[in-house]
C-alpha cells in the first residue's frame, strides 16, 4: 500500500473562515497536537499576512518535532523572503509558493497573459529554492484552468526547483470524473510523476472529500485538508473524513495514512474551542451523532453485532460514548440493553410498560437523560404493578 501524506491547513486556510481565527496560543496547542497526531505537514499561516501570523508560524516551527512546517507565499520576493524567514527554525521547513493560472484570475486579478504567470514562476520558484531545499508549487484555480498551460507552469515550476506540485480546486468547481480526466490528462502531458502529487480541494458543491480521494485513485499522494472542514466559504476537505475513507476502504484505495485516528475527536474538539466554529450533529466522524442511534431496527442490529450499522468502531476515532439514545423511536432491545448497562436485571420490570412511558415522555422531549429514565424504570418494578393491580 501506498501511504498517503496528509497536509494539514487548519492553522492557514481554516482560518481563513469568517469568525475563525485564532490566537498564538491556540495555534501553537494545536500544531502540538497535529503534530503528535501524525500529521506530516503542517501549514502554520501565511506569514507575508501580518505580523501575528509571521510571529505564531515562527513559534510553531519551534516547537513542532516530527511534521514538516509550511508557510504560504505568493509569487513575489518580499512573499518568499517573509515565509522563509518564519519557518527556517523548523526541523523539516518549507516554502508553499502559489499563482493563479486560469484564464479568468489571470485577467481580473493578476492582470497578466499566460507568458507573464510562466516568468513569474520561473523567477520566484527559483529564488524560493534558493533558500529552502522543499518547495511546494500550487497552481491557484487550476481546475478552471487550461489544462495545456497547466502543464507548461508544471513544468517550469519542477524545472526550477519545485518538490511538490499542488493542484487546487479552489472554488469546488469540478465535478469527480472531471477532477480524475484532468490529473490524468497533467499525468500525461507534463514532469508531474517526477515529483509529489498534492491536491487541496475546496467543498462549494460538497465535494471535497469525494474529489480528493479520487486524486488519491489517481496517484496523488499527498491530500490538503482541514480539522472539522474549516476554510473558506463552504470550506475544505475534511480531514477526518479523507482519514477515515481511506482506512476504512483500503481495499478501494490500496493505502494508508500516518494518522492516530483516536486522536482525531480530541482535535476537532480543539479546534471547535479555539475557532468557536460548531459542527453539524450529523457531521462525518466527528459530528455528535455520528455514531448514535435512535431507531429501534438500527438499535437492534447494533446491540446483536456493531457492525450492522457501523461502518467504523467509534472508539478508533476517540469516541467512547454510548451509541445508543433512547428516544421515541427506541424499542425493546435498546430498553433492556440500557437497563443492563445500569446494572439492573430486566426480569425485575415490566418493559413493555417502560417503553409505553418512555415514548410518552419523548412527545414532549427528543430524548430520555440517564435519570430520567432511571425514574421510568424504578415506577415500572413488577411487584409495584402487581401491588397496584391488586389494590
Amino acid at each position: 500500500m501506498k501511504k498517503v501524506k496528509i497536509f494539514d491547513t487548519t492553522l492557514r486556510d481554516g482560518e481563513q473562515s469568517p469568525g475563525c481565527s485564532m490566537s498564538k496560543k491556540d495555534k501553537i496547542r494545536i500544531a502540538k497536537q497535529l503534530d503528535e497526531m501524525g500529521v506530516d505537514v503542517i501549514e502554520a499561516g501565511f506569514a507575508a499576512s501580518n505580523q501575528k501570523d509571521f510571529e505564531a508560524i515562527k513559534e510553531i516551527a519551534k516547537v513542532v518535532k516530527r511534521a514538516t512546517v509550511v508557510s504560504l507565499a505568493r509569487c513575489n520576493k518580499k512573499d518568499i523572503d517573509k515565509a522563509y524567514e518564519s519557518v527556517r527554525d523548523a526541523v523539516h521547513p518549507k516554502i508553499h509558493v502559489f499563482i493563479a493560472t486560469s484564464d479568468i484570475h489571470m485577467y481580473y486579478k493578476l492582470r497578466m497573459d499566460r507568458e507573464e504567470v510562466i516568468e513569474k514562476v520561473r523567477e520566484c520558484v527559483t529564488y524560493a529554492k534558493g533558500k529552502c531545499d522543499e518547495i511546494e508549487f500550487s497552481l491557484e484555480d487550476a481546475t478552471r484552468s487550461n489544462p495545456d498551460f497547466a502543464c507548461r507552469v508544471i513544468d517550469t515550476a519542477i524545472e526550477c526547483g519545485a518538490t511538490t506540485i499542488n493542484i487546487p480546486d479552489t472554488v469546488g468547481y469540478i465535478t469527480n470524473e472531471e477532477f480524475k480526466n484532468f490529473i490524468v490528462y497533467l499525468k500525461c502531458n507534463s514532469r508531474l510523476d517526477e515529483v509529489e502529487l498534492s491536491v487541496h480541494c475546496h467543498n462549494d458543491l460538497g465535494l471535497a472529500t469525494a474529489n480528493s480521494l479520487m486524486a488519491v485513485m489517481c496517484g496523488a499522494n499527498q491530500v490538503e485538508c482541514t480539522v472539522n472542514g474549516i476554510g473558506e466559504r463552504a470550506g475544505n476537505a475534511a480531514m477526518e473524513e479523507v482519514v477515515a475513507a481511506i482506512k476504512t476502504r483500503s481495499d478501494i484505495f490500496d493505502a494508508y495514512t500516518n494518522i492516530d485516528t483516536r486522536k482525531i475527536k480530541m482535535i476537532s474538539n480543539m479546534v471547535i474551542e479555539a475557532t468557536g466554529s460548531m459542527l453539524q450533529n450529523n457531521k462525518a466522524v466527528v459530528g455528535e451523532n455520528a455514531f448514535k442511534h435512535e431507531s429501534g431496527i438500527h438499535q437492534a442490529g447494533v446491540i446483536s453485532e456493531r457492525q450492522t450499522y457501523e461502518l467504523m468502531d467509534p472508539s478508533e476515532y476517540g469516541i467512547e460514548e454510548d451509541s445508543i439514545v433512547i428516544g421515541i423511536h427506541s424499542g425493546k432491545a435498546a430498553i433492556v440493553d440500557k437497563i443492563q448497562k445500569m446494572r439492573m436485571n430486566p426480569f425485575d420490570y415490566e418493559v413493555d410498560e417502560i417503553v409505553k412511558d418512555i415514548k410518552s415522555y419523548c412527545e414532549s422531549s427528543k430524548s430520555v437523560p440517564d435519570e430520567k429514565f432511571f425514574e421510568i424504570v424504578s415506577a415500572n418494578k413488577k411487584y409495584r404493578i402487581a401491588l397496584n393491580k391488586a389494590m
